[in-house]
């Protein structure tokens, strides 16, 4: 495993004795035939930052007790830094406990009473004996950490955890404060679901993160294991010599098979298509006597509809003028009505009126020929929309007397 600090290239080495594994790891293989994954137990607390339950810009030091191992470990930046075991495991310190009060306790009482109670236990005996040897237990752990810091140049530890297999022990939090000044929490960070009747070991919990992890990505995993499991059939040596057997039997009888197989396939097709086109023949004899009956009706149809369509026409144009008349038409006496008046206002009198179809001819007579000007513009202007034209064809005073006389055309 490599890891890069400051430019440089660093290497931890983890060894495992082939003995050793056999003795811890051989009666599990002998039941389930294979181990998949064997993880040095300070590389268990990665999973805590690449699942973001931890912020991987701290440093942080962890402290678990198993019943026969001790460990103190330190992440910096989400990445393993330095781990080393300490010769305090569960079992050792209920050892030294004994060797400090000169005789063998009972070992399910001490458990149970550093369980419930721990270092703030109300027994005087055994409170005073785990501070002395909780007290042991924190300088071995000050010694580790002084070191940690001179060889890695750590300014300062963000957080510290501390832990058993047994659960949380009371009073810890106070010695880390005192012999390290350090503030630490439990070893529980949330992915369980609590149960205060019984305890599950952290570490399995983080053993069972890894593996997940495992198998999304092997090659970022340290494995120890000796006993993976066998390769697929196709990849061990037995699975690809009956492969490449049975291969070459079915290359030697394919060449014939194929034309065999081949003219049985053509002759199945051919019955298939004869089947499938005699069918289709009926059916296509059937519509095609269907569509000539629907062309008969159509002609029929558009011949009806051809005859419709003029008596509707001419229906059509018969009301669409009588409604014009009706509706559009006006009367020439409202024409003559209204010029009738617009020549009072204007001072303008009619001598004569005489109509050519829609055309109307109107003799006038006044005492100013501006007047003739001003009642063509006002007549122009107020009946636009009614009138195709209008206009004066000749204006002449009368010689006799002082009028003007002026013809005035107006056309509808």
């Amino acid at each position: 495993m490599k890891s890069r600090m400051q430019g440089k290239r660093e290497y931890h080495l983890f060894v495992a004795e082939p003995e050793e594994l056999d003795a811890l790891f051989l009666p599990i293989k002998q039941e389930t035939k294979y181990v998949d994954l064997i993880l040095p137990a300070p590389l268990l607390y990665k999973p805590l930052y690449s699942k973001e339950i931890l912020n991987d810009n701290n440093t942080h030091c962890f402290v678990y007790f198993t019943q026969h191992d001790a460990s103190v470990t330190l992440y910096k930046d989400g990445e393993y830094l330095y781990s080393k075991s300490i010769e305090f495991s569960l079992e050792q310190i209920y050892d030294k406990y004994c060797e400090h009060i000169g005789e063998k306790v009972d070992e399910s009482e001490f458990f149970a009473i550093l369980e419930a109670e721990g270092l703030k236990t109300t027994n005087n005996d055994y409170q005073q004996n785990f501070m002395k040897i909780f007290g042991e237990v924190f300088i071995t752990i000050n010694d580790i950490i002084i070191y940690t810091k001179r060889a890695f140049n750590l300014e300062t530890i963000d957080q510290m955890f501390i832990g058993s297999e047994r659960g949380p022990i009371i009073g810890l939090d106070d010695y880390s404060q005192n012999y390290l000044g350090l503030h630490s929490s439990d070893f529980n960070f949330n992915y369980n679901v609590n149960n205060e009747e019984w305890y599950t070991d952290q570490l399995q919990y983080l053993m069972l993160l890894s593996s997940f992890e495992y198998m999304e990505d092997e090659s970022s995993f340290v494995n120890l294991t000796m006993y993976p499991r066998a390769p697929s059939f196709i990849n061990r040596a037995s699975g690809q010599f009956i492969i490449s057997t049975f291969a070459a039997i079915s290359l030697s009888l394919a060449y014939p098979l194929i034309y065999l197989v081949g003219s049985y396939v053509n002759d199945a097709k051919i019955y298939a298509l004869k089947t499938e086109n005699n069918k289709l023949s009926k059916e296509a004899t059937k519509y095609k006597g269907i569509l000539s009956q629907k062309k008969n009706t159509i002609k029929g149809l558009d011949s009806k509809i051809k005859q419709i369509s003029t008596i509707y026409s001419g229906k059509t144009k018969t009301l669409t003028a009588i409604y014009d008349k009706k509706i559009n038409y006006k009367l020439k006496s409202g024409l003559f009505h209204t010029i009738a008046e617009e020549l009072d206002k204007f001072d303008v009198h009619v001598d004569m009126i005489s109509t050519e179809g829609d055309t109307l001819y109107v003799s006038l007579v006044s005492t100013d020929d501006r007047k003739f000007t001003e009642l063509i513009k006002y007549i122009s202007d107020t009946h636009f929309d009614d009138l195709k034209e209008i206009d004066i064809e000749r204006i002449e005073k009368d010689p006799e007397n002082s009028y003007y006389k002026g013809l005035l055309k107006v056309v509808r």
